[in-house]
């Protein structure tokens, strides 16, 4: 009798074979809906709008350099700062939890109202191991009003040799981390302070089909690029969490399951289940009403998915180049940082960027509920 995971590869290997990355048809026109928000001549990953119209976005390291902050806010002449100040934006020698930026890969205002900050530390996704005297991974929180730290989480407890903490999300006490480069999730439970890996190496957590970008397989040093666990959200009732490798396809779980100590590896595992086989993917969003919206950056565009699993396709624009972590906001519009991701040196062939700056945060006026 097959497995579970023979069955999806079967089926994975049969899409692949059936819809080669040559069906990709070139650039989608733009469209009328989509308006720049925001451009920057430094590649961005991530933006969160506060409830008061205040904007933060996080500029990665692997962005090709340029001068300026990690994390900034962008006052209302469109001018980014950095916050929550210059010292934790510019490496000064201090060590421990409260040294500067070291790899900011997310940030996100949680449902505490704090700024939250996912810092990968020394590590590099997909690269040889992490430095065993590297700076660990930490999630750290701020108070948005006085840039003061409230919460400063090193997540060595949770992390491995191969370990690359990727991105965050929150339900009630818990916080859920991706890691992406050892496959598997973290959970944090910031009552008692306990972090706990699970899912790792499963088959949900691991990315084992290639990615595919503008019509082109992505890859790096001559090998097919993996992102394991990547993106995440949770339902508006808390009740599930939406996951997946970067590769696709996304999964689904009890939150109620994560969040419960006793529970062996292999009754979680069971717990998972196929939501939808969603393609390579930059970002993702949730809306009030359980819909989530998933970038597909071969195609350029972006799919919104129901609760139910039917799929539209929410907007193909060419200017959709790799949209990466999306944010919706109180007025109910839909923010896509367009990062060019796969036109960045270290996925190009020869060496040499191919970005086409700047690179900008398009918005869509569609009247969303938002999460809150």
């Amino acid at each position: 009798m097959q497995t579970i995971r023979q069955r999806l590869r079967g089926v994975f290997l049969t899409v692949l074979l059936a819809i080669p990355a040559t069906t990709w048809h070139g650039p989608a026109r733009a469209h009328e809906k989509l308006h720049v928000q925001w451009t920057s001549d430094r590649v961005l990953n991530a933006v969160a709008v506060a409830d008061n119209g205040r904007t933060f976005v996080s500029f990665p390291y692997w962005g090709g350099g340029g001068n300026g902050p990690t994390v900034a806010e962008i006052d209302a002449s469109g001018q980014p700062h950095a916050f929550p100040d210059a010292r934790w934006n510019h490496p000064d020698g201090t060590r421990g939890d409260k040294q500067p930026f070291v790899r900011v890969n997310a940030l996100r205002i949680g449902p505490d109202g704090l700024l939250w900050v996912v810092d990968s530390g020394d590590a590099n996704v997909g690269g040889p191991p992490n430095p065993a005297k590297g700076a660990p991974a930490r999630l750290l929180a701020f108070d948005m009003d006085t840039g003061s730290m409230v919460h400063a989480i090193p997540l060595r407890a949770a992390s491995t040799s191969h370990s690359y903490m990727d991105d965050i999300r929150f339900h009630k006490d818990t916080i859920f981390v991706t890691d992406a480069g050892d496959p598997a999730l973290v959970v944090v439970n910031l009552s008692n302070g306990t972090q706990r890996r699970v899912l790792a190496h499963d088959r949900s957590t691991t990315d084992d089909r290639p990615m595919y970008a503008e019509g082109h397989m992505l890859m790096a040093h001559g090998q097919q690029v993996r992102i394991h666990a990547d993106q995440l959200e949770v339902s508006p009732d808390g009740q599930k969490l939406y996951f997946q490798p970067s590769s696709g396809p996304m999964w689904v779980v009890p939150t109620a399951a994560l969040e419960n100590p006793t529970l062996s590896a292999s009754d979680l595992s069971h717990a998972v289940t196929l939501f939808h086989d969603t393609p390579t993917t930059g970002g993702t969003a949730i809306d009030g009403d359980g819909n989530l919206y998933v970038s597909d950056v071969n195609r350029l565009g972006i799919l919104r998915i129901t609760p139910q699993g039917k799929t539209s396709t929410l907007i193909h624009d060419r200017r959709l180049v790799w949209a990466d972590a999306m944010w919706i906001d109180s007025h109910g519009v839909l923010w896509i940082p367009a990062v060019q991701l796969n036109r960045t040196a270290t996925f190009q062939p020869d060496g040499v960027s191919r970005l086409h700056l700047p690179v900008a945060i398009y918005t869509m006026d569609l009247h969303l509920k938002p999460v809150r």
